[in-house]
């Protein structure tokens, strides 16, 4: 089940979702606008292939670029971002990180394949985003970027995972 706007304002009163800064303009009728941060990570310039195991690192082809301006994402490209909120969930309560309509239709992703968020967690939330178009594309911080949609799980469960207390792209 989907949490609609007077539900998700309910959980946020009862402290059982906790989003960090808050504010409830943001909410609309059944999820919540995330703004970016000014923290990215950008991948090197690499021309061999990286050939991928469970012991692939990203940290190993990247560099972490912290800014107040714009950053340019060329066509084709990727960078990790991240969300100025903090969000904290109830172990019955996961979410699903979706795109803006208005900028998919530019060609931005904000998530390549990773947009599920597990209940339990208490972490900013990494983007994946791509550029799909044939245009450069500059984003800035505090760009509301993405929305939330909120999940109501039949049953509890907590992400104890490598990245349950990310704070950095």
């Amino acid at each position: 089940m989907i949490l609609t706007h007077d539900e998700i304002l309910r959980q946020i009163k009862k402290g059982r979702i906790k989003i960090e800064p808050f504010n409830p303009l943001n909410i609309g009728p059944a999820s919540i606008d995330l703004h970016l941060n000014n923290e990215f990570r950008i991948f090197r310039d690499i021309k061999k292939p990286i050939d991928l195991s469970e012991d692939t690192n990203y940290e190993n082809i990247s560099n972490v670029v912290k800014t107040r301006d714009k950053i340019i994402i060329k066509p084709g490209h990727a960078v990790l971002g991240m969300t100025q909120e903090k969000i904290t969930l109830p172990e019955n309560i996961c979410g699903r990180l979706e795109g803006r309509s208005r900028f998919a239709r530019l060609g931005l992703q904000i998530h390549t394949t990773a947009g599920f968020i597990q209940p339990g967690v208490s972490n900013k939330q990494v983007l994946e985003i791509g550029n799909i178009s044939s245009i450069p594309l500059a984003i800035r911080p505090g760009l509301k970027i993405c929305q939330l949609v909120f999940e109501e799980c039949k049953g509890n469960a907590k992400y104890e995972g490598e990245f349950k207390e990310q704070e950095s792209p």
